[in-house]
């Protein structure tokens, strides 16, 4: 474009020889860059305020300058070939970006970010027109932020010339202070209309615009002093008899409210005012004064609290409903929706409070309709909305189009249609009036419900694949209508054939309720069909349709009906109990099936481990044999690095093992001797198990106790190493860490505490990371006592303002998922979930502040793609965890099989399998293990059992080797 602008230039003869077609491109692109202008302009001049006189000055400069050029200025650095060249593909990437924005609205007219996208851009872009329609289409859908509105205002007070552009700026103000009460608005609503003073009226229309901005932010305790402050300047400025007069109406006014910055009023006002101040006055400004020390607190706490500061204006709220006010209760409400305008509840409580208290017609339905505009995927806003209108008597074609757009705002759930689709039926019921056989009412109400039944078939069932009514409710509420209402019980009947081929005549529920609406208003035959039929078909509760069908033949039946009741209930009775034994027996085959293939798998890794660790075993002995004979024969070299083994650990050397042979003898007699293994960490962990006194743990401690786990087995000195960690929840009484026999730290310890308040303190420590590993921290709990106890700190319940996020890949961390979370609501908390080693598992869960923004962010989320992996995003609904059976001694082919809980969580270990050779073994008393600590020492009946020696596994293997 640059190019032929250049050629244009240094060839006028053909600019002249150019056809019409070019002359009218020529025109419309003049056109374009004329709009842009004005435009920018107006831009300016909404900037005007904060940008100051020194911006005014360059501006008047620039404009002086500016001919047909657009951009009369340029950097010296670049000729205007360039700089036009540049802007023109800035210009037509963004005119790219405004075709995506426009295309992708066509789709989706709901995204909110795109309307708000292109309206920047074609704003940027200066196209007046477009904007304005841009601007026009998201305002009938959504209600717009201050800035939206402001931003808007600000444009098109900058191009209005006339009259008739000032009123349409007027129509603009009136629909901007609809959406949310702003006092800025309403102060640039003021300030404007006092521009319109010249024209016929424009004195009212000030005066009247500065009245309804007082009755609505009027009493805002922080804001709305500087509507105050306008008006009276406005008075101030007119040069009227009464002006004076009404200057002192509207100080008395100010005055008698509860403002920030009264004193500074009060005393412009004894300024201003040339006679005394009346005592009238002086006393409602000390009232005032005592009600703003009470009003204090919660608008400090709004000042001090972040956005959108929910609680706080809860608190607010309730302490203004305990004082009853309407208009401030009304003018909380809506400071309150300003920051929180995606809240259903608040919404909801607002509406509720108008509908019982206030029941202005105009102001009820207005809050209604911006609540469903804010939340339309709030289905309990729409019934409320069309309740709402029918109480207060709103035109049935109102209330049908109010019902159609509901259909069409994208609820999440199946059973919100619906909700939606009975609150509207229940509307037409009540307008039918049933002394009439057939009215235009009623077939529109027989109408509507077979419409609901063919919308969720066909809309519903495609979208969330299922109806949303599985119980068929509304074709209930119909079949009830026709029967009571309409005395059509054929019709009813048909209904119920209907319902009971979807599904629901294995119910007895259901039988039971045809059965009662027979009884009411049908006829005996029809009644014990029914019953009849329920016999053959129930499946859950057989018995109970079994004895209404008796009870009904000993009632109103004959000897033969009767007779025919028995022999079908006792038919039916013996079938349901041959079936449920089936089941039984078929229920604990495979129980028992999926026992003895657990009790397999179980020897048969038991086994495995067991002959791996024999054969590890008996070639570290072979190689240590080896070993020692050489050194008996004088070898004294070196033992290489790539010959030592793990098992060196717990073999003594090989002086020290002649002197064991040569006190022991072939059975290990002797006396007990101390075998030091050469590892320093195990040698510490050996002497501090010894040191510790092996008494069994007192149950009675267990409420200042908490146990810990999930500790690394490598962690040196876990009771130095921990204290720190936990007296900083309270004084530590003792820590005690486990060791295996060997000496290892097994990866767990008992911490008991002073008092019971740190160990619940020391509960918030769980899962806190230790050397790379989370740890876990949980009430002291005897298992044997409480088999059903378990620790588990989160819910397991449907939290729908909780997400579960799956796919996420490992390396997101929490930062980089709160920064793609918090766009949609505000994230009130992120558990990113790990395994036991602290690695990640892909799956996080996040908890926003309400249920809104959390199904926003499912709608804008699920699907996503994060670092090339597409995730998954619900509601958080957890599946019912599985309570594990209890330890009942269980009968085996064999005989009594022995209760798992005598071997531990897990079953029989590997360190509980018998080692020893069984030329070893000796018989052995069983000793009972302690609860929570080490085993107590066995009763001692001999000498010789009393000096009995502790040996290793290595040193039996030594004796069998020399034997």
């Amino acid at each position: 474009m640059a190019t032929a602008a250049a050629t244009s230039a240094s060839e006028p003869e053909a600019e002249s020889k150019a056809g019409p077609e070019v002359e009218g491109e020529e025109d419309e692109v003049k056109a374009a860059r004329t709009r842009r202008k004005v435009l920018s302009r107006a831009v300016a001049a909404a900037t005007y305020k904060t940008a100051g006189p020194a911006w005014d000055q360059q501006e008047e400069g620039v404009s002086e300058s500016d001919g047909d050029e657009e951009y009369p200025t340029a950097s010296s650095a670049s000729s205007p070939g360039e700089y036009e060249w540049e802007y023109d593909e800035e210009e037509e990437k963004n005119q790219l970006e405004i075709e995506r924005l426009e295309e992708q609205l066509s789709i989706n007219v709901y995204d909110y970010n795109c309307h708000v996208d292109l309206i920047r851009l074609l704003r940027l872009e200066g196209e007046l027109t477009k904007v304005r329609m841009a601007r026009q289409k998201m305002s009938e859908i959504f209600p717009l932020t201050e800035e939206l509105w402001l931003e808007w205002l600000h444009d098109e007070i900058s191009t209005a010339l006339d009259g008739l552009d000032r009123e349409r700026v007027y129509d603009l103000f009136e629909r901007a202070v609809k959406d949310y009460v702003c006092p800025n608005i309403w102060l640039e609503y003021g300030q404007y209309s006092v521009g319109g003073i010249g024209q016929k009226g424009g004195l009212e229309k000030v005066r009247s615009v500065f009245e309804r901005a007082l009755s609505s932010v009027g009493l805002h305790i922080t804001k709305g002093l500087a509507i105050w402050e306008a008006y009276r300047e406005f008075e101030s400025a007119i040069v009227e008899a009464a002006r004076l007069e009404k200057v002192h109406s509207l100080f008395r006014r100010q005055l008698a409210i509860p403002l920030y910055d009264m004193e500074a009023t009060f005393a412009e006002y004894e300024e201003w005012s040339e006679d005394p101040i009346p005592e009238s006055v002086i006393q409602s400004y000390n009232k005032a004064l005592q009600q703003l020390e009470k009003y204090k607190p919660y608008e400090e706490a709004l000042l001090e609290a972040e956005a959108p500061r929910l609680a706080e204006y809860q608190a607010y709220i309730d302490f203004e409903m305990k004082i009853g006010d309407p208009a401030r209760i009304q003018l909380i409400f809506e400071r309150a929706l300003v920051e929180n305008c995606l809240v259903p509840d608040l919404w909801i409580r607002y509406s509720q409070y108008l509908d019982r208290q206030l029941k202005v017609k105009d102001l009820v339905l207005s809050v209604h309709n911006r609540a469903v505009r804010n939340c339309p995927w709030t289905v309990a806003l729409w019934s409320r909305y069309l309740l709402a209108m029918e109480r207060h008597g709103v035109d049935h074609q109102v209330i049908s189009a109010t019902f159609e757009k509901a259909l069409s705002a994208g609820f999440i759930q199946a059973t919100d249609y619906v909700e939606i689709w009975q609150a509207y039926l229940d509307y037409l019921r009540r307008r039918v009036d049933f002394k009439q056989d057939s009215s235009k009412e009623l077939e529109e109400l027989r109408s509507a419900f077979a419409r609901a039944l063919e919308y969720l078939k066909q809309e519903v069932e495609e979208r969330f694949n299922e109806s949303g009514d599985p119980s068929c409710m509304i074709m209930q509420n119909w079949a009830r209508i026709e029967a009571r209402l309409c005395n059509n019980m054929q019709k009813a009947r048909e209904l119920w054939d209907s319902i009971m081929t979807k599904g629901n005549a294995k119910y007895a529920n259901m039988w039971l309720e045809y059965y009662n609406l027979e009884r009411a208003h049908g006829d005996t035959q029809h009644c014990r069909k029914a019953l009849h039929r329920a016999v053959q078909c129930t499946s859950d509760y057989p018995e109970h349709v079994c004895e209404v069908l008796l009870t009904m033949e000993r009632t109103e039946g004959t000897l033969e009906d009767w007779d025919i009741a028995v022999q079908k209930t006792e038919t039916r009775l013996a079938r349901v109990n041959e079936q449920r034994m089936k089941a039984a027996e078929k229920e604990a085959a495979l129980a028992q099936q999926e026992e003895e293939q657990a009790e397999h798998r179980k020897r048969a890794r038991a086994e495995k481990k067991a002959l791996k660790k024999k054969k590890k075993t008996r070639g570290a002995d072979k190689r240590k044999a080896d070993e020692d004979d050489e050194k008996e024969w004088g070898d004294d070299e070196e033992e290489q690095p790539s010959k030592r083994r793990r098992v060196e650990n717990s073999v003594p050397p090989a002086g020290e093992a002649q002197d064991l042979e040569a006190e022991t003898g072939l059975f290990g007699k002797s006396a007990p001797v101390d075998v030091a293994p050469p590892s320093k960490q195990k040698e510490r962990a050996a002497a501090l198990k010894r040191d510790v006194p092996k008494v069994p743990h007192d149950s009675s401690k267990d409420s200042i106790t908490v146990f810990v786990s999930n500790l690394p087995y490598s962690m040196e000195e876990p009771d130095v190493k921990l204290r720190p960690l936990f007296e900083a929840c309270g004084e530590v009484a003792e820590i005690r860490p486990i060791f295996s026999n060997r000496g290892d730290f097994r990866g767990y310890c008992y911490v008991e505490f002073k008092e019971e308040k740190s160990a619940l303190q020391a509960l918030q420590l769980d899962r806190k990371n230790v050397d790379g590993r989370p740890m876990f921290v949980s009430p002291c709990v005897d298992k044997s006592k409480n088999p059903d106890f378990k620790v588990f700190r989160y819910s397991t319940a449907l939290e729908k303002h909780k997400l579960f996020i799956s796919g996420l890949p490992f390396s997101c961390t929490k930062e980089e998922l709160e920064e793609i979370c918090k766009a949609h609501g505000t994230v009130k908390d992120i558990r990113l979930v790990t395994n036991r080693a602290g690695k990640p598992k892909g799956l996080a869960y996040v908890e926003y502040e309400n249920e809104s923004q959390a199904s926003q962010a499912v709608m804008k989320m699920d699907g996503m793609t994060i670092k090339e992996n597409v995730i998954k995003v619900a509601i958080s609904n957890p599946p019912q965890r599985k309570v594990p059976e209890k330890p009942e001694a269980r009968k085996g082919p064999s005989g009594p099989i022995v209760p798992r809980q005598i071997y531990g969580a897990r079953g029989k270990g590997r360190t509980q399998l018998s080692l020893l050779p069984r030329a070893l073994q000796r018989p052995s008393t069983a000793v009972a293990q302690a609860e929570n600590g080490p085993a107590p020492k066995p009763a001692v009946t001999t000498s010789a059992a009393a000096e009995a020696p502790k040996m290793s596994n290595a040193d039996f293997a030594k004796l069998l080797l020399r034997k």
